[in-house]
């Protein structure tokens, strides 16, 4: 489905962007995994990569600093040759009611989750424009398109995703290039592994269908939306969340 392709997946060394660089792996494309640092869990997850038969390589990069983007862009494009498919995943939470979050809480999340994907993005449109083909996919939040008590900071830098995606999307469609993205629900990740039995129980009573998502059901999406099966679909928000917002 994407042999030949390649795509880069930012904060692909674990939870929902490890699922998704996995599952396009799985389908033939090439993969470049930008993380934080190099972990031995990232480099665990580029074995696992390598092994299904594909290129794959690690790139430590923090996402909240353009130059090192910039850097990192340079570097993928030199080892892999051009890029299809963008993935925009990686992201952070600093929950806490709004009067409690520091400068840093705030400051900290809309740098990774908002700016970090402008910065990723604004890294390879020219790219992009140049070969007059792009997959953008940028991971959102549920709770962009609903809110979220606890999450202001949260919730604001994912609705800002859903405004960049669509402002990309009317930008470069003549171009041919899309960006769609995926707004998932509670999805069981390390991140709500940490919640209590009770806390679990009384998301899943807001879920009609009464369950936590998993990464897969995050990744099959993005799978879609990478493939030529959604050829004609640019500037859509997809929620994956078992209906919790209907």
């Amino acid at each position: 489905m994407l042999n030949g392709k390649t795509a880069v997946v930012t904060g692909g060394a674990r939870g929902i962007g490890r699922a998704i660089a996995y599952k396009l792996a799985e389908n033939g494309a090439n993969v470049a995994v930008v993380a934080t640092r190099d972990s031995e869990k990232a480099r665990e997850t580029i074995d696992n990569l390598q092994k299904l038969g594909v290129k794959a390589r690690l790139y430590a990069c923090d996402i909240k600093s353009a130059e090192e983007v910039t850097s990192a862009c340079e570097e993928i494009l030199a080892d892999f040759g051009q890029v299809d498919i963008l993935v925009n995943n990686a992201g952070i939470t600093r929950d806490n009611i709004l009067p409690s979050l520091s400068a840093m809480d705030i400051d900290d999340v809309i740098d990774v989750n908002l700016k970090g994907t402008m910065f990723v993005t604004k890294a390879f449109i020219r790219q992009f424009v140049r070969k007059r083909a792009g997959n953008i996919i940028n991971i959102s939040s549920v709770v962009g398109l609903m809110g979220n008590k606890g999450q202001t900071n949260y919730s604001a830098s994912k609705a800002g995703i859903i405004g960049f995606t669509k402002s990309v999307a009317r930008e470069y469609g003549r171009k041919n290039i899309r960006c769609n993205a995926v707004a998932p629900g509670y999805i069981a990740t390390d991140m709500t592994g940490a919640l209590s039995d009770e806390q679990r129980d009384q998301i899943k009573s807001q879920i009609p269908l009464g369950s936590l998502g998993s990464p897969d059901n995050v990744a099959d999406l993005v799978l879609f939306l990478a493939s030529d099966s959604s050829s004609y679909i640019t500037g859509e928000v997809i929620k994956v969340d078992g209906g919790m917002y209907v």
